[in-house]
């Protein structure tokens, strides 16, 4: 076994040993995320498999909290394995944690589902979620910490931004498998059975990143720290203490939530609004996201760099602000570009749903046992399914709700207290009723392929991802360079997983259910935008700028 070490680099010359340090934890890093990312990916198909014991709506909230759960115990993970990786060292903690992330992966691609063995598939699914983001939490502050401490001076942010680039580059992996998974099989194979293959790969990538990780050795200032014997013996408690708990919280809402809504909404949510907001085709979508991937990602690089030069957080709090400000216009701007049938409907039809407001519920069932049974919920229900934006329009008391669309108009109906058969004969003759209206008012069932305006498309979400660079690029090395050698993994890792776990790992869940609530496809952006004005607000006023501090302390 080979015991590298990079320790000796003159003058912040980029040597043999450092660039073996960089490869090896980014490599790994790489496998990781893509195993967390495949989810995220697949959470309409997963949605069908193992919450189909649910409504639509519902449902697909459910699958998208269950990938949340994942991020949910982020934090817990970070405390639990940052403690580990302060005590006993960066190296075989995260050797751990990789471990728990490929196992628990690979299993989700043999997970029978819920029409296999009933409600056990759901519970078994969140459970190896849990486990994927408790793995997770104690992955990225050992990469970044390990990476970081080997760095010479006035390379820092740029030796971490390898680190930062790998997460994009973990949902890009995860994408171009899926891709060819699709391609290969066609859509109605992956859907039934394919989609497990890429989880069943990621037992081979485990394999390679467990090897690779093998070969390096402990980081130079952790060992020099345990050789003076200034190491801490309650890193977690240590971490809680007053300064530094003030440091970490300040850290948590003025850099860490920023950039993880930042970051998701650019990147995943993107996705999401694509495929589930647009009706834009899986394979298109997953290669439009992959392009603007392909494109942006050499920017964390340049953006890591950068931060060298003119100092990380006013790189951050930039990102922050542009995405706050620009939010609207570009995804508008996606829609008119990706799929113009809807916007061109919504502009000469716009569908109205008219009905007793007292009666419209905000359709999320956090728990999936309520039951939206009105004429209301049931209209606003079947046109978010159908990914059309709608209106509700007061109607009196007690009267049935009707969808008017054009100068069609579509009656819903009351499904309490009906049987079985009356409640699948109404819901046979209301469907296709609703089906005819949308097609009549221009409104399309999917995104007409030939007329997306590819360049433009991509390069709106090359823009989105510039702003991912922006905020992840330089953020490592700011974690480092605030928090001391004896409680740096806990502390960085901490509100890092915090802001990514809860503030960003929610989003889309949070934006769908704004969305499936007021029926504004839009709506869901102002949970972004307002996490990112926060941060900028908090960030630019109570955090201290860093470019190249001593970190041996």
């Amino acid at each position: 076994m080979s015991n590298t070490s990079a320790s000796a680099a003159p003058k912040g010359e980029l040597t043999k040993g450092h660039k073996k340090v960089i490869f090896a934890s980014s490599l790994g890093t790489v496998f990781e995320w893509y195993d967390f990312f495949l989810y995220g990916s697949l959470a309409a198909i997963i949605a069908k498999q193992f919450f189909s014991g649910v409504n639509e709506t519902t449902g697909m909230i459910f699958a998208l909290l269950a990938f949340a759960a994942g991020f949910f115990v982020r934090p817990f993970g970070a405390a639990f394995f940052g403690s580990l990786g302060d005590r006993i060292g960066r190296k075989y903690t995260f050797l751990v944690t990789i471990l728990i992330m490929g196992i628990s992966t690979f299993l989700v691609g043999v997970l029978p589902n819920y029409n296999t063995i009933g409600f056990a598939a759901p519970v078994i699914l969140i459970i190896l979620r849990l486990l994927q983001g408790l793995a997770m939490g104690g992955e990225y502050g050992g990469a970044a910490t390990y990476v970081a401490e080997h760095a010479p001076p006035g390379k820092r942010g740029l030796y971490t931004s390898f680190i930062q680039s790998t997460a994009t580059m973990g949902l890009f992996l995860s994408l171009l498998i899926i891709l060819v998974c699709r391609m290969t099989l066609g859509t109605e194979a992956f859907e039934a059975w394919g989609w497990r293959i890429p989880f069943l790969v990621s037992i081979i990538l485990l394999g390679v990143s467990v090897w690779i990780r093998l070969q390096l050795s402990e980081s130079p200032l952790f060992q020099q720290m345990k050789a003076e014997g200034k190491g801490s013996k309650t890193p977690f408690r240590d971490s809680l203490k007053d300064g530094n708990l003030k440091l970490m919280l300040l850290v948590l809402l003025g850099a860490a939530a920023g950039q993880a809504v930042v970051w998701y909404g650019g990147q995943f949510y993107s996705l999401f609004f694509l495929t589930s907001m647009l009706k834009v085709d899986a394979t298109v979508a997953n290669l439009l996201i992959a392009g603007a991937l392909a494109l942006g990602t050499p920017f964390f690089i340049f953006f890591g760099w950068l931060s060298d030069k003119i100092g990380r957080k006013k790189i951050i709090m930039a990102g922050c602000l542009l995405a706050a400000i620009t939010y609207m216009p570009l995804f508008k701007g996606i829609t008119h570009f990706a799929n113009p049938a809807i916007e061109e409907a919504r502009n000469n039809s716009p569908a109205l749903v008219v009905a007793d407001p007292t009666t419209c519920s905000f359709q999320f069932d956090p728990v999936g046992v309520r039951k939206f049974t009105n004429s209301c919920d049931i209209a606003t229900a079947a046109l978010t399914r159908a990914g059309v934006p709608y209106t509700v329009q007061a109607a009196p008391a007690g009267s049935l709700a009707q969808i008017k669309v054009g100068d069609n108009s579509v009656a819903s109906y009351e499904a309490a207290g009906l049987s079985k058969e009356e409640l699948k004969a109404r819901a046979d003759a209301f469907a296709p009723a609703l089906k005819a209206a949308l097609v009549d008012a221009g409104y399309p069932e999917k995104a007409d392929t030939a007329r997306i305006n590819i360049p433009m498309t991509i390069l709106l979400l090359w823009v989105l991802v510039i702003y991912v660079t922006m905020v992840y690029g330089p953020i490592a090395a700011y974690l480092v360079e605030l928090f001391p050698t004896r409680i740096r993994y806990t502390s960085m890792s901490l509100p890092y997983h915090i802001g990514n776990g809860w503030f960003g790992g929610f989003l889309p869940a949070i934006s769908f259910a704004l969305v499936a609530g007021t029926g504004n496809i839009y709506y869901g952006l102002w949970y972004p935008i307002g996490i990112a004005l926060m941060t900028v607000v908090i960030g630019t006023l109570f955090l201290r700028e860093t470019k190249d501090v001593d970190i041996t302390k």
